[in-house]
């Protein structure tokens, strides 16, 4: 499994947190939640420095090339302004959390 941290520093943008909030209601959510290989998006926000970005857990190094149709870059003016690739060692989930998160990673196969 594959993870990807996307960064944005929105300081060159006129976009900010609260527009962004607006693009995740009206479409990207829904988006996102189609896309093949995804096994786990959630967006994150620093509204006292400006970041906006993404974190997502992909079933694999293929899924994780399939293209996306998506409009952040097109919205924020530019490319994350970081983005960062790992391979999945291993997951835990709190009693409130999905079960199907549970035990994924290399390190637990």
């Amino acid at each position: 499994m594959r993870v990807v941290v996307a960064w944005w520093d929105l300081a060159g943008s006129a976009q900010t947190v609260d527009s962004l909030r607006e693009f995740l209601r009206d479409e990207a959510v829904e988006r996102w939640a189609a896309a093949d290989g995804l096994v786990l998006k959630t967006w994150i926000a620093d509204r006292e420095r400006g970041r906006w970005g993404a974190v997502q857990l992909w079933e694999s190094e293929e899924a994780l090339r399939r293209p996306v149709s998506t409009r952040a870059a097109e919205l924020i003016g530019y490319p994350p302004t970081e983005r960062l690739v790992f391979d999945l060692e291993a997951t835990a989930v709190g009693p409130g959390g999905p079960a199907a998160l549970a035990g994924l990673g290399a390190a637990l196969s």
